[in-house]
């Protein structure tokens, strides 16, 4: 009798536990019944299940993050560039998403990939490079969100929160041709640059050379009028000195040009005795 009172219980406890399954606060559960949805499970807390008729699967109903690896979209002009970007969902639909997808999540991301590529394609493929990477981003972005809510929410039972876009690149292909591009025009404009420089240059060696000419030529024209007023000045101060003393004026210009003849020591001179140049030698005079 108390073994089949402790058999009774294990049943009893085996069938209770097979009938009881917990939802979580993050949670959404799906009861099942040979396969047929029979009740959706929002609220968190502890349910109940007919044993071996009903099973449960749950899904997760917070925000999800499908972040695919980058793909390589052609630009309207044909060159290629490479994007990688990340889409944010959830689900609100449970029903739909559990018929859509068979209730697996990588099937979900799957398909939200493949439309995400889509939409991206179509948004690239209008713009040219200098679009995509600069002023059009916000654009594109906007646009894919538009595009996936209303075939995620209605095929597959998902919200799209948000669509971004992380990195865009350039091929390595177009990155040559841009650097190649970029390093012509460089050295054109360096040499436009060089060019102008030589040709100021050149101006400014040109006005420097002709001033330097004009000052040479006053301040000789004033060196010239200064000298030409000196000259004056000493053969007016000779004349006044001649004027004063006629005899004295003569010895000192004769003992001045005795100084410079005789201004070396072994100089020679070969003079009559009786010329002019001797004259305050000559003890009669």
């Amino acid at each position: 009798m108390y073994k089949i009172i402790i058999i009774l219980a294990v049943l009893v406890a085996i069938l209770l536990s097979s009938s009881l399954y917990t939802v979580n606060e993050t949670q959404v559960a799906i009861k099942l019944r040979l396969g047929e949805i029979v009740a959706i499970e929002n609220e968190p807390g502890l349910k109940f299940k007919t044993p071996f008729v009903n099973n449960v699967v749950t899904f997760d109903k917070r925000i999800q993050t499908l972040d695919a690896p980058a793909e390589s979209f052609l630009t309207i002009a044909k060159k290629t560039v490479v994007v990688d970007s990340y889409v944010k969902w959830r689900i609100v639909d449970t029903q739909k998403f559990y018929i859509s997808t068979g209730g697996a999540m990588s099937s979900a991301n799957l398909r939200l990939a493949q439309n995400t590529q889509d939409a991206l394609r179509s948004e690239f493929s209008k713009r040219t490079i200098i679009e995509v990477v600069s002023d059009e981003r916000e654009a594109i972005m906007a646009s894919v969100k538009e595009k996936l809510k209303s075939i995620a929410e209605d095929e597959y039972g998902i919200e799209v929160i948000d669509v971004r876009i992380k990195r865009i690149e350039l091929s390595q292909e177009v990155r040559n041709s841009v650097y190649t591009r970029m390093e012509t025009e460089r050295k054109g404009l360096a040499n436009k640059y060089r060019s102008e420089g030589a040709e100021e240059a050149e101006k400014i060696q040109a006005f420097a050379d002709k001033e330097r000419t004009i000052i040479l030529a006053n301040a000789y024209r004033d060196s010239e009028k200064i000298r030409g007023n000196g000259d004056a000045i000493s053969a007016s101060n000779y004349a006044a000195a001649y004027n004063q003393d006629v005899d004295f004026y003569s010895f000192y210009r004769s003992l001045e040009s005795y100084k410079k003849a005789f201004n070396q020591q072994g100089d020679i001179l070969i003079l009559n005795p009786d010329s002019e140049f001797f004259r305050y030698f000559n003890p009669s005079e």
